[in-house]
């Protein structure tokens, strides 16, 4: 039986899956992987969220990352929101790329940047599943209008922004004729800023409301991983205890992401993920990180070379294993 969908220290957590739910891959799926793009503005990371931080110069670099990615054959899912698709220039430059190599648009919500504007911006508010359920279906519906209007295809695939979803979002998205939702990060609370908490959601894809969810993967590496979940939350009562374990090689808690994800982390967490035979590695990153200065991450042109060199490295060694990435048409036609 399912856990019902509970509110943990003011953050939704989402309910468990049965196993009915989990989704059996054909015999011959292999393993594969997905990369999607959190398409967005630009905006001060360490100051408080505003409705006027729209910029979004940063898509200027999307044509050359969507070629590097191409080359290797791996298809992109950009993620957009509100300042990216009323941008025409924006739109233009997304438009030309959709559909080389099985490049898709999806959807994501930044409640703060997207109308209407009838709630006050506040850190509980900028997770869209914790605002009234009239209001996140409103968003929704300005969102998905705006990118069916400029791409002339209505998006299957949605991210909240912040991961925020919330307990009416997997229905508002279903009956808007989305199949896809890729908001639960696995082994990741938000509770402690009002969020969503999923730390007991596991990378496992499964079905959920009529969608399939697709958690972002995050592996467990270090001497004592299998302790896993369990252990890395005992650590977080320790002053200090996550980093100690971390740095000495105990356990470490790793998201396929190369924004705040040590290249050499990242390479241990894909070869212990391919040994154990996880079937879908979900990697994402933010399109405001392929230009330096706007996000924590990649703050000059040196953290850039490094950002690049990630995915060089991380797609070699997936190629040398058999890891094979996958369309989201494909991946719901394997579903089933």
């Amino acid at each position: 039986m399912r856990d019902p969908p509970v509110n943990v220290a003011g953050g939704y957590r989402p309910p468990l899956p049965a196993p009915a739910d989990l989704i059996a891959w054909p015999a011959d799926f292999g393993t594969r992987f997905t990369v999607f793009v959190d398409t967005e503005e630009e905006f001060d990371w360490h100051a408080p969220l505003s409705r006027e931080s729209r910029a979004t110069t940063a898509v200027a670099a999307l044509p050359a990352t969507h070629a590097r990615f191409a080359a290797a054959g791996v298809p992109l899912n950009f993620m957009i929101d509100h300042p990216i698709v009323s941008n025409p220039a924006a739109v233009d430059i997304l438009r030309s790329l959709i559909g080389q190599g099985g490049t898709t648009i999806g959807t994501q919500l930044h409640p703060w940047v997207n109308p209407p504007f009838d709630e006050a911006v506040t850190p509980h508010n900028s997770f869209p599943g914790n605002l009234p359920m009239t209001l996140e279906a409103a968003k929704l519906d300005s969102l998905t209008a705006a990118i069916t209007d400029a791409f002339g295809v209505p998006p299957i695939a949605y991210r909240a922004g912040r991961y925020g979803i919330g307990p009416q979002t997997v229905a508002l998205l279903a009956a808007r004729g989305y199949r896809i939702d890729s908001s639960m990060r696995a082994r990741y609370s938000y509770a402690s800023e009002g969020g969503p908490d999923f730390s007991a959601i596991d990378n496992a894809p499964f079905r959920i409301g009529g969608m399939i969810e697709l958690p972002l993967t995050t592996i467990f590496t270090g001497l004592l991983r299998r302790a896993g979940q369990p252990l890395y939350a005992r650590l977080g009562q320790v002053p200090r205890g996550r980093g100690l374990f971390a740095r000495t090689g105990m356990l470490a808690r790793v998201a396929l992401t190369p924004e705040g994800m040590p290249l050499a982390d990242a390479l241990e967490a894909v070869r212990i993920a391919l040994g154990e035979g996880l079937p879908l590695l979900n990697f994402s990153f933010h399109s405001p990180s392929l230009v330096p200065g706007h996000t924590p991450y990649v703050r000059d042109r040196t953290d850039l070379a490094a950002f690049d060199r990630w995915w060089d490295k991380v797609l070699a060694m997936l190629d040398l294993r058999g890891g094979r990435p996958i369309t989201l048409a494909d991946l719901l036609t394997a579903a089933g």
